[in-house]
C-alpha cells in the first residue's frame, strides 16, 4: 500500500496568514485556535499547492491577502510549500503566486499586470506542466480529496457519483446471483427472453399504459354503440319482408302492363318497316360509293406514289448539284496549286551561284578556289533535285486534277438528266391532280341522289305513323307509371326499417366484440401486473444483496440505494445512514465526521494508498474513530487566538501566527 504522510506545511501570506508552519513530522496532530485564526486555511492551503483549489473544491478564491477594508496588499509573494513522506521517501513541493509589475515607456512607475506562479519540486524550479507532472505521479486528485476530507464523499459528490464508487468498491449483483438467491424470482427466466430488467420493465409500463388508455374507452365506445340503437317496438322483421315480396310482385305486373301498352303489334310492324328500310339504304351507299368513288380513290392513290416520286428526284437533284459546286471548287483549287508549282519551279532555275557566295559566311575572308568549285557542285546538285522534286509534285496534281475534271463532268451529265427526268414526272403529277379533280367535280353525294331522298321520305312517313299510334295511349300508360312510383315508394320505406334490423344486429355484434377485447385486455393487464411485480421484487432482492454487500464493507457506514415510492416502486438514491440517520437530515456534525472517517478507512482499503486527513471542526467528536492514516484536526478554541498545534506524544508546540485582518 502506497503511504503519504505530511512532515510539515508552510504558509506565508496566504488567505490572511503571514507567515506560519505545521510541524507534523507524519504524527497526527492536533491544530486549536479561536474562529477566524487560520485552521481552515492550512487545509486550503495544502489544497491548493497541490490543485489550485480550496478546501470547498472551489478553483476562484481569495488567494492573496487583503487589507480591513477588502483592498488587496500589492508587492506580497502568497507561498505555500509542503514536504511528504512517500512510502518513506522524502518529496518536497513549493509553489509562489506572484505579482507582475511592468513599467510602460515614458511612465516614471510601474504597472500592476497580473500574476506569475512558481513551480518547484524538492527545491528545483520547474514549469507547471513538470510540477503537475509530479502531483499526478503522487496521486490523482480525486482519490487525493476523497482520502483527505471525511466530508468530501458525502458533500462535494453527487449521489450518482456516490453509488458509482461504491458498486466499483462492492461490485455489483448479477441476476442470475438475484434469482438464485430468490426462487421466488425463476419464472423470470423465461419472461425476460433476454431482455435486461430495466428494458423489461420499460416495456411493461408502455404496453400497460397502452392497454389502460384502450381500457378506458371501451366503455366509451359501448356506450356510444347503445345510445345510436333506434326503438324497434312495433316492427317485426318476417312481416316487412313479407310486404316487400308482395309490393315487388305487384310492381312486376304492373312494368308489364306498361311494357304491353309502349309495344302495341302495330308500333311494332311500323318499327320494323323502318329498320328494313334502313337497311336498304345502307346497301344502296355501299353500291353508290363501290361505282362513283371507285375511280377517285384509284386516282388518289396514283397521285400518292407520284408525289413520292417527284420529291425523290427533287432531293437527288439537290444532292447532285452540291457534289457539282463541291467538285467546281476543287477544280479551281488544283489549278492554282499546279500554278504555285509553275511559280516555284521558275524562281528555282533562275537561280545563280552568287560571286557572295565565295566568302566565308562566319568571317568574310574569301574561300579557296577548291571550296568554291565544291560550293558550286553542292548548288548545282541541290538545285537540279529542287526542280525535280517540283517537277513530280506537279505531275502528281496534274492527274488529280484530271481525275476531279472528269468526276465534274460526269456529275454534270447525271444533273442534266435528273432535271430532265423531274421534269417529265412533274408534269404526269399535274395531269392526274387535273383528272382527280374533275372526277370529283362530276361526282354527286349519296345524300343527293334521287333513291337515298325517296327512302328517307318513306321512314319519315313511318314514324309520322308510329307516334301518332303511341299518342293515343300516353294516358294510360301514365296511370301505370304513376302506380308504379307509388308501389317503389312503400317498398323504399320498408327498405329504411329493415336496415334498422340490420344496424341492430351490428351494433349488438359490435358491443359483443368490445366486451371480448375488454376481457382480452383485463386478463393482459394482470398479466403484467404480475411481470411488474415479479421485476419490482427482482429489485427489491437486489437491493437487499446490493445494499448488503457494500454495508459489509464498512464498520460504521450503511447505505441506502433505493427510495420507496408511494406507488410501491423504487427509484435509484445514495443516502449515507448512520445509526439509521440520514446523513443529510439530521446527522450531526461527529456523526458526519465519524462516518467520513469510516469511508476514507474503506477507500484507502480500496485505492491502495493512504494520505494526511484533515478533520475541520473536529471539536465536535469526542472520539475519532481509528483509520490507517495520519489524522490533523482542526480544533476550535477560544481561549486560542494564535493557532496552537498538539502532536500525539503530548509534547506541545506554541506557534505565533500573525492574521493581518
Amino acid at each position: 500500500m502506497k503511504r503519504i504522510e505530511l512532515v510539515n506545511l508552510s504558509l506565508r501570506n496566504f488567505k490572511g496568514v503571514s507567515e506560519f508552519v505545521l510541524d507534523a513530522q507524519g504524527r497526527n496532530v492536533k491544530v486549536y485556535g479561536d474562529n477566524a485564526t487560520g485552521k481552515t486555511t492550512l487545509f486550503d492551503g495544502f489544497i491548493w499547492l497541490l490543485f489550485d483549489k480550496d478546501s470547498q473544491n472551489k478553483k476562484d478564491f481569495q488567494v492573496k491577502t487583503v487589507s480591513k477594508s477588502g483592498e488587496e496588499i500589492h508587492n506580497l509573494e502568497h507561498e505555500v510549500g509542503a514536504t511528504f513522506l512517500v512510502d518513506y521517501q522524502p518529496l518536497s513541493l513549493r509553489k509562489i503566486l506572484k505579482e507582475k509589475w511592468t513599467k510602460k515607456r515614458g511612465e516614471a512607475t510601474p504597472n500592476f499586470t497580473g500574476h506569475t506562479t512558481d513551480y518547484y519540486v524538492n527545491d528545483v524550479p520547474r514549469k507547471k506542466k513538470e510540477y503537475m507532472e509530479a502531483v499526478t505521479q503522487l496521486i490523482d486528485e480525486n482519490i487525493f480529496k476523497l482520502l483527505t476530507s471525511p466530508l468530501y464523499f458525502n458533500e462535494q459528490l453527487s449521489w450518482k457519483e456516490r453509488r458509482e464508487l461504491l458498486l466499483t468498491i462492492a461490485g455489483d449483483v448479477t441476476s442470475e446471483e438475484v434469482i438464485s438467491n430468490n426462487p421466488a424470482l425463476s419464472a423470470l427466466e423465461s419472461i425476460l427472453k433476454g431482455r435486461s430488467i430495466d428494458d423489461h420493465r420499460k416495456v411493461i409500463i408502455a404496453k400497460r399504459t397502452e392497454i389502460n388508455r384502450e381500457l378506458d374507452r371501451i366503455p366509451v365506445r359501448i356506450d356510444e354503440v347503445r345510445r345510436a340503437l333506434i326503438d324497434m317496438t312495433g316492427l317485426n322483421e318476417q312481416e316487412l319482408h313479407d310486404e316487400i315480396t308482395f309490393l315487388q310482385t305487384s310492381i312486376s305486373q304492373k312494368e308489364d302492363e306498361l311494357h304491353r301498352i309502349q309495344n302495341g303489334s302495330e308500333i311494332t310492324e311500323k318499327q320494323q318497316q323502318v329498320r328494313r328500310i334502313e337497311t336498304q339504304l345502307i346497301e344502296l351507299k355501299n353500291q353508290y360509293s363501290e361505282d362513283s368513288y371507285g375511280e377517285l380513290n384509284r386516282l388518289r392513290e396514283m397521285i400518292s406514289s407520284q408525289k413520292y416520286k417527284v420529291v425523290q428526284l427533287r432531293r437527288d437533284i439537290e444532292q447532285k448539284e452540291k457534289d457539282y459546286q463541291s467538285y467546281e471548287k476543287h477544280i479551281q483549287a488544283k489549278k492554282q496549286e499546279i500554278q504555285d508549282l509553275r511559280d516555284k519551279w521558275n524562281d528555282v532555275n533562275v537561280q545563280t551561284f552568287g560571286e557572295h557566295q565565295t566568302s566565308c559566311i562566319t568571317c568574310g575572308q574569301v574561300l579557296p578556289v577548291d571550296k568554291v568549285k565544291e560550293a558550286i557542285e553542292h548548288f548545282n546538285l541541290q538545285k537540279s533535285r529542287n526542280l525535280e522534286s517540283i517537277s513530280k509534285t506537279g505531275k502528281d496534281v496534274a492527274k488529280q486534277l484530271e481525275q476531279v475534271e472528269f468526276n465534274y463532268s460526269a456529275v454534270k451529265n447525271e444533273l442534266i438528266a435528273l432535271r430532265a427526268e423531274f421534269k417529265h414526272q412533274d408534269e404526269q403529277l399535274q395531269q392526274m391532280i387535273t383528272s382527280m379533280e374533275h372526277t370529283d367535280s362530276t361526282t354527286k353525294r349519296f345524300e343527293d341522289t334521287d333513291g337515298y331522298k325517296e327512302k328517307q321520305l318513306e321512314i319519315s312517313q313511318i314514324n309520322d305513323q308510329i307516334q301518332s299510334l303511341r299518342h293515343s295511349g300516353v294516358e294510360e300508360a301514365n296511370e301505370v307509371r304513376q302506380a308504379i312510383l307509388q308501389l317503389k315508394q312503400e317498398v323504399q320505406k320498408i327498405n329504411q326499417d329493415l336496415a334498422q334490423f340490420e344496424q341492430q344486429r351490428k351494433a349488438e355484434e359490435r358491443i359483443a366484440h368490445l366486451e371480448v377485447e375488454e376481457k382480452k385486455l383485463a386478463a393482459e393487464f394482470e398479466k403484467l401486473e404480475s411481470e411488474l411485480y415479479l421485476t419490482e421484487e427482482f429489485i427489491r432482492s437486489k437491493v437487499n444483496l446490493l445494499e448488503q454487500k457494500i454495508n459489509n464493507k464498512f464498520k460504521y457506514a450503511r447505505f441506502k440505494l433505493f427510495d420507496q415510492q408511494i406507488n410501491g416502486g423504487l427509484t435509484e438514491t445514495c443516502e449515507t445512514l448512520y445509526e439509521g440517520v440520514p446523513y443529510s437530515r439530521g446527522l450531526n456534525n461527529a456523526a458526519r465526521i465519524n462516518v467520513g472517517l469510516d469511508i476514507i478507512s474503506t477507500l484507502i482499503e480500496h485505492f491502495g494508498v493512504t494520505a494526511p486527513i484533515f478533520v475541520d471542526n473536529s471539536e465536535a467528536v469526542t472520539r475519532l474513530i481509528d483509520v490507517n492514516a495520519q489524522v490533523i484536526s482542526l480544533i476550535v478554541s477560544e481561549k486560542d487566538k494564535v493557532l496552537r498545534i498538539d502532536q500525539d506524544d503530548n509534547s506541545l508546540l506554541k506557534v505565533d501566527c500573525e492574521v493581518i485582518a
